[in-house]
């Protein structure tokens, strides 16, 4: 084939999707840490799952399909993984601006614009993750295409998988955290699964195209126009897509502790995803009747976050409004700053709306916000200036790139680098009302300077992690988000935890859910002993899922 269309390129970009969600707990399990975070291979799939959102059809000129699907992803993204994997794809549709079509030579340049775009969106790109192995395909691409101008879609294809599946094999020797813990990057092996599929679907014969959603469980706002949206609406069996987060209780902890769950989740409709690992759930179906599934989900633990949306409505409003929502109108905003946060847990949300917080987002580490929903957080503040905190490393850059969207709409947008919950909380102490938002923000990041953020979880597999060996099961100690501590029992860990830093005058606990009032209390007059009484020692119910200990020490 010398001409990629729109219908075949959108075609391999859904078999992508298909694919990436088929392997996502395989890639989320190669995490170096060994820690109930791994999430690598949920918010690429996430990401690429945009591609659903695509108001399609086969008269759309290649070009004007490209940038539709580089918007709706980038929308769709979360995590560095999910960013990088939509700004790459944004790259690649300017390249391909004012084409119907492209040729290998096209798409070889297209991938090096993708590469250039992916590797500007990170500040400091670290070789050894995603970013290697689409540049090693994109060389292959260009080497290619130089020598033969000519070349074939095919062979474009076959050339470039070889080249990123070299290139992803090296990664354990540019980054040794991978070696050291037996994996290749998870990004890039995600990625590579990414191009294995579009060269499946460049494959299949033209009448055997599949330009509807196939297996893959599409989100309720993700209906294709000119294809299943087509369908008139009493063709909806299940109409109300069905999502909620389960915070497991003891009794079913463990990965694949809610099998029965799982099982009446697939009986209660289609379009069924179900994903259970140790602590958590997190189910979406179709179904007639949200309420026997939240019924049934809340017998298996507490609901962290629920969401019940009816699809023959938005059905109707897809059919009435075939192209992408418009941006909001540029008005004057009602109040001069806002706040958004990242947080979850009662507690933790209570603290920062204490502190100002106006708009929280649901997330952290498992479950990290998209590009959109920090979006509409940003826009809710109704604010001239919002300051953003994400709280997490992974949700950095899905804020950076809904804040250069809120700059476009008229608000002034600052995203500050909190990497932790305790990272936030400092910042927002640091805010003074009456200066100017340049000042704000660097008091703001200043302070993050000033506190020493610890957490406490367990381990989810048995590993190896810079010399320590690890057992499933044990609790792990993370220092400014690295594992500085291996122990048996909660109380060792923290100890041990507590000699990283000295002269403290300050330091505040969030307990996590799993954690009850009477072990909360006997921790604190541990902890007090050990710091003595210069110290000021603060204990709040959090309510977090996953960290049983989230620590802040000044």
């Amino acid at each position: 084939m010398k001409s990629l269309t729109s219908q075949k390129y959108y075609a391999m970009l859904l078999h992508a999707a298909e694919l990436l969600e088929a392997h996502s707990e395989t890639i989320n399990n190669m995490n170096v840490f060994p820690v109930p975070d791994g999430d690598t291979g949920s918010n690429m799939t996430m990401t690429i799952q945009g591609v659903f959102q695509v108001p399609f059809t086969p008269e759309m000129p290649l070009d004007d399909c490209a940038n539709k699907v580089a918007e709706h992803m980038l929308r769709s993204a979360r995590g560095n993984s999910g960013v990088i994997l939509s700004v790459f794809f944004r790259g690649l549709s300017r390249s391909l601006k004012g084409k119907a079509t492209a040729s290998a030579a096209d798409l070889a340049a297209a991938f090096s614009a993708g590469v250039e775009s992916a590797y500007g969106a990170v500040m400091n790109p670290t070789e050894g993750t995603i970013l290697t192995v689409m540049r090693g395909a994109t060389e292959c691409g260009q080497q290619l295409t130089e020598l033969d101008k000519d070349c074939d879609l095919e062979t474009f294809f076959v050339a470039i998988l070889a080249a990123a599946d070299a290139a992803l094999q090296k990664t354990p020797d540019l980054l040794p955290k991978l070696k050291e813990a037996g994996v290749v990057d998870a990004g890039g092996y995600g990625f590579l699964g990414i191009l294995s599929a579009m060269d499946e679907a460049l494959n299949r014969a033209e009448d055997n195209l599949d330009v509807k959603p196939g297996s893959v469980a599409v989100p309720a706002d993700a209906i294709p126009m000119g294809s299943a949206a087509a369908q008139d609406t009493a063709e909806i069996v299940y109409p109300y897509c069905t999502e909620c987060i389960i915070e497991k209780a003891l009794d079913y902890h463990g990965e694949g502790g809610a099998k029965e769950l799982h099982q009446f989740v697939e009986q209660a409709g289609d379009s069924a995803v179900f994903v259970d690992d140790d602590s958590l759930v997190k189910l979406h179906v179709h179904t007639a009747d949200p309420g026997k599934v939240l019924s049934e989900a809340v017998r298996y633990g507490t609901l962290l976050a629920v969401k019940v949306e009816n699809m023959r409505q938005q059905h109707s409003e897809l059919v009435q409004q075939p192209e992408l929502e418009a941006a909001p109108a540029i008005r004057e905003k009602s109040n001069e700053t806002g706040f958004v946060a990242v947080a979850n847990g009662d507690g933790i949300c209570a603290v920062l709306q204490d502190l100002g917080v106006t708009q929280l987002v649901t997330g952290g580490q498992t479950m990290n916000p998209s590009t959109e929903d920090l979006l509409n957080a940003i826009r809710k503040t109704d604010s001239k200036t919002v300051f953003v905190l994400p709280n997490n490393s992974n949700i950095i850059m899905a804020a950076e790139q809904a804040a250069a969207i809120g700059e476009e709409e008229g608000i002034h947008v600052i995203v500050l680098p909190t990497r932790s919950i305790q990272q936030g909380v400092t910042a927002l102490y640091a805010y003074q009302p009456h200066a100017l938002p340049a000042e704000n923000e660097e008091a703001m990041t200043e302070a993050l300077k000033t506190v020493h953020s610890m957490a406490v979880t367990y381990a989810v597999r048995d590993s190896e992690y810079d010399g320590k060996a690890i057992r499933k099961g044990q609790i792990l100690g993370l220092f400014e988000n690295k594992v500085t501590v291996v122990a048996d029992t909660k109380e060792d860990c923290i100890h041990t935890l507590l000699e990283q830093v000295q002269d403290v005058t300050c330091v505040t606990v969030f307990y996590g859910s799993d954690v009850s009032a009477a072990e909360a209390e006997a921790m604190q007059k541990r902890m007090a002993e050990q710091l003595g009484g210069g110290t000021d020692l603060v204990m709040v119910c959090g309510g977090q899922p996953v960290y049983t200990y989230l620590i802040a020490m000044e």
